[in-house]
């Protein structure tokens, strides 16, 4: 079983979302200790914006191909997702803007668009200042969740699960208890897939 981690937090190591990434990759090879995991950090490495590219062999081009091959053999793939300004990071929706690839990760029929990625799970852990949940004032605002929902159901994985830990700037003491209370779901999230 293959595993594609995803950190995107520029924060480094204040991040609360790497964090959790990390936690979460260490359960998972906790739970299979075979799985064969490799890593990318689109803070340290950041990816062009994507650009329409006619020549197969620009550099561009083979990132873009090497970012889809990582992404269709992994079986589990881990995101670090940090909010940014309501949405995720733009080094994050430039790697998304490499594997959503018609005729790679979803095809357009006379019926509408079907997906060709199912089959993988897709874990994000995401990180908030704020609270953004379905539940909360600010709700309206969250287009985090529900574009990494979207853009994966549109490739065919509807399944996306998500570690949250949400407030994270409202207090060192709120930040503490929602990173605990993230980490406690690791384990449930886990075996509920056992």
């Amino acid at each position: 079983m293959k595993l594609l981690h995803i950190d995107s937090s520029a924060l480094g190591s204040h991040s609360v979302s790497r964090q959790l990434t990390a936690d979460i990759v260490a359960e998972l090879k906790r739970h299979a200790p075979g799985l064969a995991a490799s890593y990318r950090d689109l803070a340290a490495e950041p990816l062009p914006h994507w650009t329409p590219v006619a020549d197969a062999a620009d550099p561009a081009a083979v990132l873009g191909s090497r970012m889809l091959e990582e992404f269709l053999a992994a079986d589990v793939v881990v995101i670090g997702a940090p909010m940014y300004n309501f949405a995720i990071a733009s080094q994050l929706k430039a790697w998304i803007d490499r594997i959503l690839v018609a005729g790679k990760t979803f095809r357009y029929t006379a019926n509408g668009p079907e997906g060709l990625a199912g089959g993988k799970r897709v874990i994000v852990a995401s990180s908030r200042g704020g609270f953004y949940g379905k539940d909360t004032a600010a709700a309206a605002m969250d287009f985090q969740e529900p574009y990494l929902r979207a853009a994966f159901a549109f490739i065919g994985i509807d399944d996306v699960e998500f570690v949250r830990a949400e407030g994270l700037a409202v207090s060192e003491q709120h930040k503490a208890e929602a990173l605990k209370s993230a980490r406690a779901s690791i384990g449930s999230l886990l075996a509920k897939a056992a």
